[in-house]
């Protein structure tokens, strides 16, 4: 923010061009790069407000005038000695909607109102729609969603109930994106959950609330379900704030972990490449992740790398068997959340991690949106 509180804009994170706040622009004109907020406030300490029970209790860390909120952020860590004394899973489907997509909605839908959008557009197969649906609801803005047809029909009817209009579009989900991206020629604001650089300010309180739930000590390593990836790279936003503001020393072993039916970062991994490697797309239950081409996907690979993480896929009868696992244990999770789980376990099996080592976990969705899968 500038000293009136005006955001400055957007940085194109590539070739470094500028834009305004206001721009329709979702990637950059001159090299299709994407967006960085301009002027990225930091982590501040000693600003956190301490009786405020939702991320927003790291406002004065927000480029944000304008909060819109559900009561999203700050969900409970807890650990699970099944797996190893140092592992913990993060709740994040208990958030308002049920999925951790809402920590970026609620400050992607500040920007919105703050800037006087009324109307967007959006591409998801489920979890991000229904959060920006919701959190557009909640501030009074009009939301068009374009979700594959074969999309999970509790998601869709979750979508609609929060008084979206919903297109469904047949083929696979870039076919939605497609049809949202023509959209957004057309006029439309595009509010997308892989591009827009407000959707990782919300993504970053993930980082903060790990480190301060650890008493503000950094874990050693982190297992995310990995599609387009937007919250391990939200994560590590968040966690390279930190050490900048000498909160942490390190930054966790960031883990990408995917369904094997679907894994161009894996596979990128274990070749390694720079950029995701173009497979063909396979049928999985984790349909959160079955993302062929991530947006980011150069992104993600660099992250893992700096990190000292990995990239690996994982089995369905391993997706399956660890969802059923979880549930034994009082955790209902929709199949993409067990996917991350299903890593860690591979991960402890061939000793690439200890089971004392602090260790997080995120699980990501709420089982009810995925009934009957």
């Amino acid at each position: 923010m500038n000293e009136d509180g005006a955001l400055e804009g957007f940085r194109c994170r590539d070739c470094g061009r500028t834009y305004p706040a206001t721009t329709y622009e979702w990637r950059c004109e001159s090299c299709g790069g994407a967006f960085g907020v301009q002027n990225p406030t930091g982590f501040l300490k000693a600003a956190i407000d301490r009786d405020d029970h939702t991320l927003w209790r790291y406002r004065e860390s927000l480029p944000l005038a304008e909060v819109v909120s559900l009561g999203e952020g700050m969900t409970p860590m807890v650990r699970d000695s099944g797996y190893g004394p140092g592992i913990h899973l993060k709740l994040e489907f208990l958030a308002p909607t049920g999925s951790f997509k809402d920590r970026g909605a609620a400050t992607l839908v500040s920007f919105l109102k703050q800037n006087g959008i009324r109307e967007v557009v959006e591409d998801s197969s489920g979890n991000s729609a229904a959060s920006l649906a919701a959190y557009c609801a909640a501030a009074g803005i009009t939301a068009r969603i374009f979700v594959p047809s074969d999309a999970s029909p509790a998601k869709m009817r979750q979508i609609s109930s929060f008084g979206a209009s919903l297109v469904p579009i047949r083929g696979p989900r870039s076919e939605s994106a497609r049809a949202a991206m023509d959209a957004a020629k057309s006029g439309s604001y595009y509010a997308s959950h892989c591009w827009h650089p407000f959707i990782f300010e919300g993504l970053k309180t993930f980082a903060f609330e790990v480190v301060e739930q650890l008493k503000w000590q950094a874990p050693d390593a982190i297992f995310f379900p990995v599609g387009n990836g937007i919250l391990i790279l939200g994560a590590y936003q968040g966690f390279r704030e930190l050490r900048e503001s000498s909160v942490i020393r390190k930054i966790p072993r960031l883990f990408a972990i995917q369904a094997a039916a679907c894994a161009p970062l894996a596979e990128a991994y274990r070749l390694g490449e720079p950029e995701p490697i173009e497979i063909d797309l396979q049928e999985t239950i984790a349909e959160g992740v079955r993302i062929a081409r991530p947006v980011r996907g150069r992104e993600i690979l660099e992250v893992v790398r700096e990190t000292g993480g990995m990239a690996l896929a994982v089995d369905e009868e391993e997706i399956v068997e660890t969802r059923e696992e979880l549930a034994h244990r009082g955790l209902y999770v929709e199949p993409t959340s067990p996917v991350a789980v299903a890593g860690l376990k591979r991960a402890l099996a061939d000793g690439i991690l200890v089971p004392e080592q602090v260790t997080v976990v995120p699980l990501t969705g709420s089982g009810l949106k995925a009934q009957g899968r």
